[in-house]
């Protein structure tokens, strides 16, 4: 079975490439590696999920769950200084490259070592995540109901999810778990969701 980017210790050998993107108006810089989600540039599903997100009308932090290099953590961080962001992932490239992203970005996000919700303490506004869906549907739907009880009350979880995917029993396993989940946008096939706990 080949390496996939959710692996702990990626194997690929090395190979940094330095990205630029608008995001909600602001630009940004990436650095990016093999061996991990989306090494080319940001992906159209996680620049979907970055314009598409609102800011909760709760106060609280915001987990950015499978950050990867860190472009949502980092946009969102930006986007809403006064939240602090925590961002995870199991991939330890990514980790450390979404270390070295918050510091050429010069935001303020914490960026977690965490096979899914393992390494992570305390309560969130919102969760964020474009879940790792080559890792099958029992990682993403952990996500969804781990995520649950990790959120304040009225707090959201927004995710974003291709129709060819999973997006609608993605969209049913929500549902079961929240109640509430409202379709933010469609777009070329992406589904966008906020999924709110009461």
């Amino acid at each position: 079975m080949g390496e996939h980017y959710y692996s702990q210790h990626p194997q690929a050998a090395s190979h940094r490439r330095t990205v630029t993107v608008q995001l909600r108006s602001q630009a940004f810089t990436f650095v990016t590696d093999a061996g991990v989600f989306s090494k080319k540039g940001v992906d159209f599903g996680s620049e979907l999920l970055i314009e598409a997100f609102r800011e909760p009308v709760i106060p609280g932090k915001i987990l950015d769950m499978g950050c990867g290099y860190g472009p949502i953590g980092i946009a969102l961080s930006k986007s809403f200084p006064e939240r602090p962001v925590m961002m995870a992932d199991i991939n330890e490239r990514a980790a450390e490259l979404a270390e070295e992203n918050v510091r050429v970005n010069r935001v303020r996000a914490r960026v977690c070592r965490s096979h899914l919700f393992e390494q992570i303490d305390g309560r969130f506004a919102a969760i964020v995540t474009n879940p790792p869906i080559r890792a099958g549907k029992k990682i993403v739907y952990r996500i969804f109901s781990e995520g649950y009880d990790f959120l304040e009350s009225k707090g959201e979880l927004w995710t974003v999810i291709q129709k060819k995917q999973g997006a609608p029993s993605a969209l049913k396993a929500l549902q079961s778990i929240f109640g509430t989940v409202d379709v933010v946008v469609k777009k070329k096939g992406y589904f966008v969701f906020c999924a709110k706990k009461d």
